[in-house]
Parts: C-alpha cells; sequence; structure tokens
C-alpha cells in the first residue's frame, strides 16, 4: 500500500465515521425537541451507495500514487465542508430531518440553498481523482445524481413550507 493513499483513505474513513456519529447525536437530539423525518426509505440505498464507493476507493486504489493537484482540490472542499458544519451546527445531519423553525441562512447557506449536496458531488468526482480512478468518479457520479434527484426533491418538499 502507497504510503500517500493509506493517509488519503484512512482520513476519508475516519472523517465520514466522525460524520455519522456526529449525525446520530444532532438526529437524536433535534428528535428531542419535535423535529420530524422524511425521505426515510432512500437512506439505506444512500448509506450503500457512499459505503460501496469507499470500498472501491480502498480496493481499487490503496496502491496509487497521490495526483497531487486533486489533492489539492479535495483540501479545498474540506475547508467548504468545515464551513457547512460550522454554520448548521447541531442541526447538521446526514438524514432529512425538519425542525419546524426557521431554516439556517448564514455561511454558505445564505448563497445556496443545499451547499452540503455541491459539496458531495464535487468530492464523489475529486477524491477517487486523487487516486487516479477515473472509472470510480464516473460510475459514482451517475448513481449519487440519481441518488441526488431522489433526495433532493423530498428536501425541498419537506422545506419548503419553512422559507420564508
Amino acid at each position: 500500500m502507497q504510503t500517500g493513499a493509506a493517509l488519503f483513505l484512512g482520513f476519508i474513513i475516519l472523517q465520514r465515521l466522525s460524520e455519522l456519529m456526529i449525525a446520530r447525536i444532532n438526529t437524536r437530539r433535534l428528535m428531542a425537541q419535535g423535529a420530524y423525518e422524511v425521505g426515510a426509505g432512500h437512506y439505506p440505498a444512500m448509506v450503500l451507495m457512499h459505503s460501496t464507493w469507499i470500498l472501491c476507493l480502498i480496493g481499487f486504489g490503496h496502491d496509487s500514487a497521490i495526483a497531487w493537484g486533486w489533492l489539492a482540490a479535495f483540501l479545498v472542499l474540506q475547508a467548504l465542508r468545515i464551513w457547512i458544519l460550522a454554520s448548521l451546527g447541531r442541526r447538521w445531519t446526514t438524514r432529512i430531518i425538519i425542525l419546524p423553525q426557521p431554516l439556517v441562512t448564514r455561511g454558505p447557506f445564505r448563497y445556496l440553498r443545499h451547499p452540503n449536496y455541491m459539496l458531495v458531488v464535487a468530492e464523489i468526482i475529486v477524491a477517487p481523482m486523487v487516486l487516479g480512478l477515473v472509472w470510480v468518479a464516473v460510475i459514482f457520479t451517475v448513481l449519487n445524481a440519481a441518488m441526488l434527484y431522489v433526495r433532493f426533491t423530498a428536501e425541498e418538499r419537506a422545506l419548503s413550507p419553512h422559507r420564508g
């Protein structure tokens, strides 16, 4: 295994696992405050898709050299991820959880309705490219587009009554 690839893949795995823990804590807290979930039916398919994406990165990219330009792009995306998470704070989760309160309009949400989805689209392309896995980027971009169509439709329908 290449050291650079191992460090990159380890980062992605630790990041995703920590985000799942944060999401679980935030989801429980939001539900206790009267929030409700919508679109839960597609969630297992989304988890399967993202897990398979990571397994493909590991299985096919573990011995790859790092493409430094793509790694720089990935690091820029991580700064955007931090901005998104900080802006949503305790309202960030991996599920569509609707809290009957005004929507977050600070940070990147001041400019875009769904910056996190744009981030994920970019990451699904950029992370495989760090490892030279063009075909993984292409296949999972198509799968993610289908997933986001379902998810975005459900989320927009649920959020539309809360828009000011």
